[in-house]
């Protein structure tokens, strides 16, 4: 594989470590030909780099699945409505390469560059994902899912993966990706997995680490509270438990609530009358020290 002068640092990584590392839609797509020529299933991972251990959770289920896996490595900006939290995000492309190495050397790792992937156009396409991206995330985050939605699309057209790889953790992302392949028909299989924590509960999120030590010993409470909230939901309404909620963090000195919701898992609205016939979700976000916190739990 060539790289140009703009790559070389991208080429002594893969030189470095022996992994094949893409920095072009024109590499990528050459290698994808040749996968089909080969009739071999191919299994991407998105991701946005500084990867932990819920990441590879990811990787480790794809490459279950399928004879290549891919992982792609870029940090999106069209996502971000909060400028500095853009600027703040990790890049550390070659640790994340020294992470993959560990699971499979044989991994495919895709790092293109903003250009690369936008033409020279960083816009976000206008979608619409018939309501589920004005609730939760979408209230507090402008723009937030267009720019979600504009980036997988156009890493969905340039991979064409058969599957695709997504955590629950991000739960209203998964069912907004799951919209968009089905709305603009495009043949691949999305998967959804279980939301991989750490040993106190805390939800896996490179966020996570960079929050100071007393934020991150303090941060468990958001999934103890997430779980006595699904046993409350058991035998009390869905009013009386967000009212519950509110209050514990009322009471917490170091844990800013955002929102608290329990929704529809299809619709992902908020509750108005328990059903059997409907699976709900409860949805949080908590600020930590500025840091923004989401986490997630199945009520039934």
């Amino acid at each position: 594989m060539q790289f140009g002068t703009k790559n070389i640092k991208f080429a002594a990584v893969n030189f470095i470590l022996k992994m094949t590392v893409f920095t072009t839609k024109s590499e990528i797509q050459k290698f994808i030909s040749s996968l089909n020529d080969k009739n071999k299933t191919l299994g991407l991972v998105p991701t946005m780099g500084a990867l932990h251990e819920g990441h590879s959770s990811l990787v480790k289920k794809a490459l279950q699945e399928n004879d290549v896996t891919m992982v792609s490595i870029f940090v999106n900006p069209t996502q971000f409505d909060n400028k500095e939290d853009l600027e703040k995000y990790p890049r550390s492309l070659k640790t994340d390469v020294l992470l993959l190495k560990t699971l499979d050397p044989n991994i495919i790792v895709y790092a293109p560059s903003v250009d690369d992937i936008y033409n020279g156009q960083t816009k976000a396409q206008k979608f619409s994902f018939d309501g589920l991206e004005f609730e939760m995330e979408g209230e507090f985050r402008t723009g937030h899912f267009d720019g979600v939605g504009t980036v997988v699309k156009r890493l969905f057209e340039i991979v064409k993966p058969k599957h695709a790889y997504f955590g629950e953790k991000d739960f209203q992302q998964l069912q907004i990706i799951r919209k968009l392949v089905d709305k603009h028909q495009i043949p691949i299989n999305i998967k959804g997995c279980k939301i991989h924590r750490a040993s106190n509960g805390l939800a896996m999120s490179s966020r996570n680490e960079r929050l100071k030590p007393k934020y991150k010993e303090a941060a468990p409470f958001i999934y103890k509270t997430l779980k006595t909230a699904k046993e409350k939901f058991g035998t009390k309404s869905a009013t009386v438990v967000v009212e519950w909620v509110k209050q514990q963090f009322e009471k917490h000195d170091l844990l800013k609530l955002e929102y608290f919701t329990i929704a529809d898992t299809k619709t992902l609205k908020p509750i108005k009358r328990k059903s059997s016939k409907k699976n709900y979700r409860a949805f949080i976000a908590v600020y930590a020290d500025g840091i923004r916190l989401i986490d997630n739990i199945a009520l039934n």
